[in-house]
């Protein structure tokens, strides 16, 4: 039986702790965290805890994957603390700025949650569009008006809908923004923009906009409300700020959504439209071919998600899209083939349980089980599944398949595909189905063997590995990589560390700026940030080096990795630079912890003492029976 509240717990101690997570939000597979420092994240560990399947980290978010079992673990995260406070800037967090990662959190923070509603009404209005065209129903009938106007008022209603969603993102208040974006789209407000000769306000002509079904306007406008709002606070007295911050947004914000903020946020989506919609005419069905050879790997990576806006703005208007939705079936269905074939050929029976469950899942249009439980841990698996996607989407681009509903494609969403003005639209969705199922199967059961060494197919284990770092742990001495004086780890200034999140071990306030192996391994990570190293000894403990107290602060100023990702190092060798009397200056605390981040597997006795000298002895490991 599975512990979801023992993975729970360890995700949370493995991304640095409750005080560290800014926001916690979940998809239909992975747990997305907002990190207020990412440093403190342990992707490694991560990577190896019990129930996850998978971590994307880039900028402030981090993606743990869990699958079908996401919803059974958010819940017992849930229990364990309060998350989702309201953060204004991810970016002045003590994260390194991405601006690249920030701006995908944003995206993702705003949009994400949006989907199930978008999706719920597309299917919806597609069944309704197939009960009239065989019959059922007649769009005259009170039943299909009822179920009609319950579908068309996600979409009516999506500025509404999004700017709650990101206000939520920017921490300032809901009812306020909720209430702006109804007034850009209440029917008294569409009458006075449609004024013959167009409205002025003020002497300045408003634009004629329809704002229902748009995005970008409302998104704008709540982020420019989001900052008078704090604004005012700073100065406006307490006795009057239930109501005058809210009367100050309302009187500023709404004539400046009107005036700028909503005919650019109209533009924005106009353009991001019109540039999809010019590369599939540039391309025309090969776009679709080839995005859908791609998304094994965008997704892998969580960058699919940058196209949400993208399909959530198409669906509202034009109403439809032929690039994202289209090249989303044949990857979708690829992965639930090839996966099937898997369990059809692999003698494992772990191996083909996972596979069975993936290849269930895919099919039904959740990928991350079989992309991260097969796709990415076999070559041939991969290239079977890029190479039936490019198949199916092919086929599908040639078609001409336009999806209607923001949702991932599978078995259960096929009504996405129903086209009132054409019937053969859905017939060709269900032949691309046919053909990307079909493909990915019978190449996966061509060129799929069981190989015990088979590498993953998205990170290539060096060739040096096995050497650096054997499966079992053996234990062993971990000796001081630093000159200085050992510190216990209850004593460092940094709670992280001194309970002991992210592993036991013990710390040195180092007197040279100087980190050098303490013992033969593999580099396993050097962090973005540059501040912290973390590897595996060959005595297969995994150590994690971190210099410093939020160093990460100082976004890799004073830092020089003398090594990078992947290396074989011996006992001994100079891992790191590092200005320690920047350091100091700066107002950081250098003390280093030295932490085994594996401790399950060991015990693990401090005997360092006082002043130590890089090479001598600090920890004595033993491995756990």
């Amino acid at each position: 039986m599975k512990n979801y509240k023992q993975t729970a717990a360890d995700v949370l101690r493995l991304v640095g702790g409750e005080k560290n997570v800014s926001q916690l939000e979940h998809c239909s597979t992975r747990l997305r965290f907002t990190l207020a420092d990412p440093g403190k994240a342990d992707v490694a560990a991560l990577k190896k805890t019990p129930g996850v399947m998978g971590v994307i980290s880039g900028g402030p978010q981090c993606q743990v994957v869990i699958g079908n079992d996401v919803i059974e673990v958010y819940d017992e995260l849930l229990k364990l603390g309060t998350f989702n406070a309201a953060q204004a800037a991810p970016a002045a967090s003590g994260g390194k700025k991405n601006i690249g990662g920030i701006i995908l959190d944003y995206l993702v923070g705003i949009f994400q949650p949006l989907v199930p509603a978008i999706a719920g009404a597309g299917v919806l209005k597609a069944l309704l569009t197939l009960c009239t065209t065989f019959g059922l129903l007649a769009s005259t009938d009170v039943v299909y008006q009822v179920f009609y106007n319950v579908a068309d008022a996600a979409l009516y209603y999506l500025p509404v809908l999004v700017a709650f969603t990101t206000a939520t993102k920017f921490g300032c208040n809901k009812l306020v923004a909720v209430a702006l974006a109804a007034a850009m789209i209440s029917p008294a407000t569409t009458t006075l923009l449609g004024t013959e000769g167009g409205a002025s306000f003020f002497g300045i002509t408003i634009q004629n906009i329809g704002y229902t079904g748009q995005v970008f306007p409302s998104i704008l406008i709540v982020i420019f409300m989001s900052f008078l709002e704090k604004w005012c606070n700073k100065w406006c007295p307490k006795a009057i700020r239930v109501f005058f911050v809210p009367m100050f947004c309302f009187a500023v914000g709404f004539p400046v959504g009107l005036l700028l903020l909503g005919p650019l946020g109209y533009n924005i989506g106009s353009l991001l439209t019109a540039a999809i919609l010019g590369l599939y005419n540039t391309l025309g069905w090969l776009a679709v071919a080839l995005v859908a050879a791609i998304l094994p790997f965008m997704v892998s990576m969580g960058m699919h998600k940058a196209l949400v806006p993208y399909a959530v703005a198409s669906i509202a208007d034009p109403g439809f899209d032929m690039l994202y939705l289209p090249a989303s079936l044949a990857h979708n269905i690829s992965e639930g083939g090839a996966c099937l074939a898997v369990a059809v050929k692999t003698k494992d029976e772990n191996l083909r349980s996972t596979a069975i469950s993936a290849g269930i899942s895919g099919l039904f249009g959740i990928t991350e089980p079989a992309l991260y439980g097969v796709t990415l841990q076999h070559k041939s698996v991969m290239k079977s599944v890029v190479a039936s996607s490019f198949i199916g989407g092919l086929f599908i681009g040639i078609m001409g398949v336009k999806g209607f509903a923001a949702v991932g494609p599978g078995i259960a969403s096929m009504a996405m595909y129903i086209d009132a003005e054409n019937s053969m639209n859905i017939v060709w969705a269900i032949v691309g189905f046919v053909i990307s199922v079909v493909a990915s199967f019978v190449l996966t059961l061509i060129f799929y063997k069981d190989e015990t060494s088979e590498e993953p197919a998205a990170a290539p284990v060096p060739e040096n590995a096995a050497s650096a770092a054997p499966a079992a742990p053996a234990g062993g001495v971990v000796c001081s990589p630093l000159q200085g004086t050992v510190l216990p780890l209850e004593q460092v200034k940094d709670e992280v560390f001194s309970q002991k999140i992210l592993g036991d071990g013990i710390a040195v306030v180092p007197a040279k700026g100087e980190l050098y192996a303490p013992a033969d391994g593999r580099i396993e990570s050097v962090f973005d940030s540059k501040h912290a190293i973390s590897m595996v000894c060959s005595n297969g403990a995994e150590l994690l080096m971190h210099i410093g107290m939020d160093t990460v602060k100082l976004e890799g100023k004073g830092f020089e990795p003398q090594v990078k990702n992947g290396d074989t190092v011996k006992k001994g060798q100079l891992l790191m630079k590092f200005d320690l009397d920047g350091i100091k200056a700066a107002g950081y605390d250098s003390t280093t912890p030295i932490v085994v981040t594996n401790g399950d597997d060991f015990t693990i006795q401090p005997v360092g003492e006082g002043s130590v000298a890089p090479g001598a002895a600090l920890m004595k490991l033993e491995a756990k029976v």
